[in-house]
């Protein structure tokens, strides 16, 4: 596998020294400062690409150019958004940068109602917790029809839960879920919320498919005669929240995708922690049926539970045999030829992480580092011993 880090740009804690002395050899990154739905410009292009190839590495991924919200609901300008990324794409194709990750989430990217959620051995972790979640939407975001998707336990559990929580516990979690990543959404006021949300009123899982493969017909030609290839991520987590419909979450949405255009441009961003929540995917199963369509690994391990909640565990840990899964990439890569460009995903806060916490959550540098260790020793002996 091509090792990657994600880097968030001149801002970023974690420097392009820091990516390179860990061990990686390429770069994961966007303009995160062009507003979504804008095209970019080739200078500004250039101008990350040479920083990146300036401190000895390549950038391998764009992560990402967002789909701006007006594509997912078919609404206002979103012929002319559609148009801006076309060009995105000739500019990123022009400058030699040619695999990109996008989603189709609505509204909010990953989703967590913890950040800092502290592991027995004091290291911290990502946690989508269940009962926490229908505390949000049932009390701080009052979200009508909300009782209707969850159970009668969780219910009850959130209602006393909710009742016990002081002002800062609440503000926390409205903060945690709420909280947006640089170029995909800004943190977010819960009134700018609720006004987001109320936009998919009405909106099924079919609709938004539609709108989806409606914008990949659109653009999978563009990036198809640009020799760009446009990968997939998977929703996070992988089961409607929010009165939302989540539409890239098991096998069967990922023949729905790969269907909507046959072409090799139209592929997936492979995310072991996202399809890894949803406890009806098998992810070696799933790598070797979608091996010629993912051109991007993201390599992570949750640690599911039996509510629906689960927290981000070590990389070789969690509910998800690893060594299933880099064994299914390895073979998939010799079957292709190729080096898959792979990134650890969300580490923990360990060591330094923990004085220094200037990271963006999940991306903190010694426990990226730590998981793409461990990651690259298991490669090595798999691959050794094929």
């Amino acid at each position: 596998m091509k090792q990657t880090f994600r880097w968030f740009g001149e801002t970023d804690s974690v420097q392009l020294a820091h990516i390179k002395q860990a061990g990686a050899t390429g770069v994961v990154t966007a303009l995160h400062h062009i507003k979504n739905g804008e095209v970019w410009g080739i200078e500004e292009i250039q101008k990350v690409k040479n920083t990146i190839e300036a401190a000895g590495l390549t950038w391998d991924f764009i992560e990402s150019i967002p789909i701006h919200e007006n594509i997912k609901l078919q609404k206002g300008d979103y012929l002319q958004r559609i148009e801006n990324y076309k060009q995105s794409i000739k500019n990123v194709a022009a400058c030699g940068v040619k695999n990109i990750c996008y989603n189709f989430m609505p509204v909010l990217d990953w989703t967590r109602t913890q950040l800092f959620w502290t592991l027995p051995n004091g290291a911290t972790a990502l946690r989508f917790d269940k009962v926490e979640m229908a505390v949000f939407e049932m009390y701080l975001m009052e979200r009508k029809g909300a009782e209707n998707d969850y159970t009668a336990e969780v219910l009850a559990k959130a209602e006393t839960y909710f009742k016990q929580m002081s002002s800062e516990e609440k503000k926390r979690l409205s903060d945690c879920i709420l909280k947006g990543l640089p170029g995909t959404v800004d943190d977010l006021s819960m009134d700018e919320f609720k006004a987001m949300i109320a936009q998919y009123d009405g909106y099924s899982h079919q609709d938004l498919k539609n709108n989806l493969s409606f914008f990949l017909n659109e653009v999978i030609p563009v990036a198809e005669e640009n020799g760009v290839v446009m990968a997939i991520h998977p929703d996070d987590p992988p089961m409607d929240i929010l009165g939302l419909p989540r539409i890239i979450k098991s096998e069967a949405d990922l023949d729905d995708l790969v269907g909507f255009v046959n072409s090799p441009s139209n592929g997936i961003t492979f995310c072991t922690g996202s399809l890894g929540a949803n406890p009806n995917n098998d992810l070696p199963k799933m790598i070797e049926k979608f091996g010629d369509r993912i051109h991007f690994l993201h390599l992570r391990n949750v640690r599911r539970e039996a509510d629906g909640s689960f927290f981000e565990d070590e990389h070789l840990g969690g509910s998800s045999d690893m060594y299933q899964v880099v064994k299914a990439v390895a073979k998939i890569e010799a079957k292709r030829g190729i080096e898959l460009p792979m990134r650890p995903d969300h580490g923990h806060q360990i060591i330094d992480d923990l004085i220094n916490n200037k990271a963006y959550c999940g991306y903190t540098a010694l426990g990226r580092m730590k998981g793409l260790a461990e990651l690259r020793g298991l490669e090595l002996g798999i691959k050794r011993s094929l």
